[in-house]
């Protein structure tokens, strides 16, 4: 390839003996360098869509452990869309993007209602399903069925960028992408295909420090040519990372129970337990915040008492941190006015109940102070 072809003219030779001698060679790499990876054992569009779905946004390493114990714990379709949320969640714990949780758990039950729980073989009815786009849905039809569907997750993103020498960020040439993502996929051999350029991305291609003198396309990347593969690909301008104060509340009544409240089902964290509380106001003072925020959301009166614990979080777009206060029921009945449901537990019961990441630390404090 020389080194001034643009990603246009790539699009337009794709299918020529250069895209043949692109698939011949990838192939022949990911026969012997192939990750041996435990979805790959098995042709079995449920489990194959479930590793699809963890994997998105989520290091292969620490999808293996939650991938087997989901697959033991649900076996199949049905088991999946007969189980309740809270086990669905719970099972999720920790591995974060918990809308991919709800979406499984509603497709399931998509699967089983319309599909008679056979999972589609269309392109159309696959992207129907909640929670699957365009790159899962080729990666599951391919790697199930062998179909000729393209793919264009982040790996595949860098490795085409660099390809062709992309001169723009990616999400602004999604089009070309696609174009050349569908143009390479061998039509004879796309469940390899597909799992080869996942790889390549993943273990030769990668954001840092490029294998490149082991690329099995070296001789074509016109990055490598001119010599940018490291400044490929482009990156649109950051913005500042948003910060959040949270004012946290643990409540006890008489009893010694533990007020905990679920999430309503949207945003990031929908449909998970948590202690509540919310966000710091101009000039308010933390105990003040807490205060405010259970009678607005719950129409409690509490009385604040010391700190347990103040711990920082990071999610993908935005910091928190969460000032957590030992509280005392004073009076009031728990109405769920910004939640889902409300629950008084026991310390012991709280283990049954998915909570986000960050108040696992929360849960461990309170369990110190026994």
């Amino acid at each position: 390839m020389r080194a001034t072809d643009s990603p246009i003219v790539l699009e337009t030779i794709l299918g020529t003996k250069e895209a043949i001698a692109l698939r011949r060679s990838l192939l022949a790499w990911y026969k012997k360098s192939g990750r041996d990876l435990p979805w790959r054992c098995t042709r079995d569009p449920y489990a194959i869509w479930i590793s699809e779905v963890m994997l998105q946004q989520t290091q292969v390493k620490t999808v293996i452990p939650y991938y087997e114990r989901w697959l033991a714990a649900f076996p199949t379709v049905e088991a999946l869309a007969a189980a309740s949320q809270t086990q669905v969640l719970k099972l999720w714990e920790g591995l974060g993007y918990y809308s991919r949780a709800r979406n499984l758990h509603r497709a399931a039950q998509q699967v089983v209602t319309e599909f008679g729980g056979i999972f589609p073989k269309t392109l159309e009815e696959t992207v129907s399903l909640p929670g699957i786009g365009r790159t899962t849905a080729g990666g599951i039809l391919s790697a199930a069925f062998n179909a000729p569907t393209a793919i264009l997750d982040g790996n595949v993103k860098r490795v085409l960028a660099r390809l062709v020498a992309l001169d723009r960020p990616p999400a602004r040439a999604m089009k070309q992408l696609w174009a050349i993502s569908e143009g390479l996929i061998d039509p004879k051999h796309s469940r390899d295909f597909n799992q080869a350029i996942m790889d390549l991305g993943a273990t030769v291609c990668t954001a840092k420090q490029p294998a490149c003198l082991v690329c099995p396309w070296r001789s074509h990347c016109q990055a490598y040519n001119l010599g940018t593969q490291l400044e490929l690909p482009m990156r649109e301008a950051s913005r500042p990372i948003p910060h959040k104060i949270i004012g946290v509340a643990v409540i006890r009544d008489e009893a010694g129970k533990i007020l905990i409240d679920r999430r309503k089902q949207e945003g990031l964290l929908g449909g998970l337990w948590e202690f509540p509380g919310g966000k710091l106001e101009s000039g308010e003072s933390l105990e003040d915040c807490v205060r405010r925020e259970i009678k607005e959301e719950l129409d409690l009166e509490i009385a604040v008492d010391d700190l347990l614990i103040c711990l920082d979080h990071a999610y993908t777009h935005f910091k928190v941190t969460l000032n957590v206060f030992n509280c005392r029921y004073v009076s009031g009945e728990a109405k769920a006015i910004a939640c889902d449901e409300i629950r008084w537990v026991t310390l012991d019961e709280i283990e049954e109940y998915p909570f986000p990441k960050a108040n696992g630390r929360i849960i461990e404090a309170l369990k110190k102070q026994v």
